[in-house]
């Protein structure tokens, strides 16, 4: 009797076991909040490599047809699909796997962001996180207060956008400056109107380095846009809005490429 008890009890420990190793244990909040995503990312953290979303996903590649990288922030990000879709008979649609961030990750990335495919046009923007004020520390004493200044003061981002455009003249492709677009009111972290600054040093840039196509997406969102309260984002309606204009934007400049490669 004693055996058979010890057996059963044996019996049914190995079960146990053997539920536990397939099911695994039980999820914890804990073990949970551990592995999520942050809830903010700082602006000078790139995006990961792995991130699913679907507008970092490959476009169904057609060789027949030209390719068009898309390469900005956010603002971009949001209008992607939108623009594949509309011109997904006319050219592949590409876009980095990351928000392009400011002019500095712009130069330490570009080489990676460009890899060895053969661009026909390139669509491209920074600007909004240049001009996002970030606390810096204070030079005046050791009071340990902080002060704040753009991320990327107005002569740098013109440095910057000047390697970043020689870099892409390289390509052989179609440039299309895009405007930066509005900062309203009570935006956090931005100043309305700083974005009229560095939209006016980067016109001088592309005027400057010449043959390069403008997208004055500013304007456009500016009266047609639908955005945000104090933010610089858009509705799904206004991302699509915004889409549309890209999309022409981009269209004019396949035909210009096609003709000049005849």
């Amino acid at each position: 009797m004693k055996s058979r008890l010890q057996w059963t009890r044996t019996t049914l420990a190995t079960c146990l076991v053997s539920i536990f190793t397939i099911v695994g244990p039980p999820a914890t909040g804990q073990e949970s909040q551990s592995t999520a995503e942050p809830a903010t990312k700082n602006a000078a953290t790139p995006e990961k490599q792995s991130d699913t979303r679907r507008e970092f996903s490959t476009p169904k590649e057609d060789p027949k047809l030209p390719n068009v990288l898309l390469i900005g922030d956010s603002i971009s990000i949001a209008y992607t699909l939108p623009v594949r879709e509309r011109l997904s008979r006319e050219a592949n649609v590409w876009r980095p796997a990351a928000n392009c961030g400011p002019t500095t990750r712009g130069v330490a990335n570009l080489d990676a962001w460009l890899g060895d495919r053969h661009w026909d046009v390139i669509h491209f923007n920074f600007g909004l996180h240049d001009l996002r004020w970030m606390p810096v520390k204070s030079s005046a004493g050791d009071d340990g207060q902080s002060e704040e200044a753009p991320q990327v003061s107005l002569k740098d981002y013109e440095e910057n956008l000047r390697k970043i455009v020689t870099r892409l003249k390289k390509t052989g492709a179609t440039l299309i400056w895009c405007e930066t677009t509005p900062v309203p009111d009570k935006s956090d972290h931005r100043i309305q109107g700083d974005e009229e600054n560095y939209n006016a040093v980067a016109a001088k840039v592309m005027q400057e380095m010449g043959d390069i196509r403008t997208d004055d997406l500013h304007d456009f969102a500016k009266s047609n846009a639908q955005q945000l309260p104090a933010n610089v984002h858009y509705t799904p309606a206004g991302s699509e809005q915004l889409a549309d204009h890209v999309t022409a934007s981009i269209r004019s400049a396949l035909v210009l490429h096609a003709e000049a490669a005849k």
